[in-house]
């Protein structure tokens, strides 16, 4: 959708403009595109973390069962594609096992009391906050640790207990 907006956003330009409109123009609807690619890439970032700890929450609520993708998937209401790719995301990230097999499927690797948000999110959305200007790099890098460290002040634990509450 977005690339055909930009087309169209070209297009318009062919018509009504000159060539070097058109080159300047073309600079800026880039710019444009890269903020909304930005913009679907924090979503998809979100995305994650959240199928993510809803993953993690199903299986801290019977630790010690294997759960296999198809049953969370029915449970969260999911596609069974996506739980297992949060399944390869988690398990890189050391907060579960699996096993393949008629008895396969994952559980956690540690208690839900050790898995904080932080630790989760970081795992699951990749890289972020990051920057190659050499004088920010530093302070950004002060700040996701902060933050890190602030989102891990909540365990899995919590939002299993919050979770069975509501």
């Amino acid at each position: 959708m977005v690339v055909e907006d930009v087309r169209k956003v070209f297009a318009n330009d062919m018509a009504t403009g000159g060539a070097e409109d058109v080159a300047d123009k073309k600079y800026i609807h880039c710019e444009m595109l890269a903020e909304r690619c930005d913009t679907l890439l924090c979503m998809a970032q979100n995305g994650r973390f959240a199928l993510s700890l809803r993953v993690l929450a199903v299986l801290a609520a019977e630790p010690e069962a294997m759960h296999t993708s198809a049953a969370i998937a029915g449970e969260l209401g999911e596609s069974a594609v996506m739980v297992r790719r949060a399944f390869l995301r988690l398990h890189d990230g050391g907060f579960i096992v699996q096993r393949k097999g008629p008895n396969g499927g994952a559980r956690l690797k540690v208690p839900a009391k050790e898995i904080g948000l932080g630790d989760v999110y970081a795992a699951t959305v990749g890289e972020w906050l990051t920057l190659e200007d050499k004088a920010l790099a530093p302070l950004l890098k002060r700040a996701k640790s902060d933050a890190t460290a602030a989102m891990n002040e909540t365990t899995l634990a919590q939002v299993v207990k919050r979770l069975k509450r509501a």
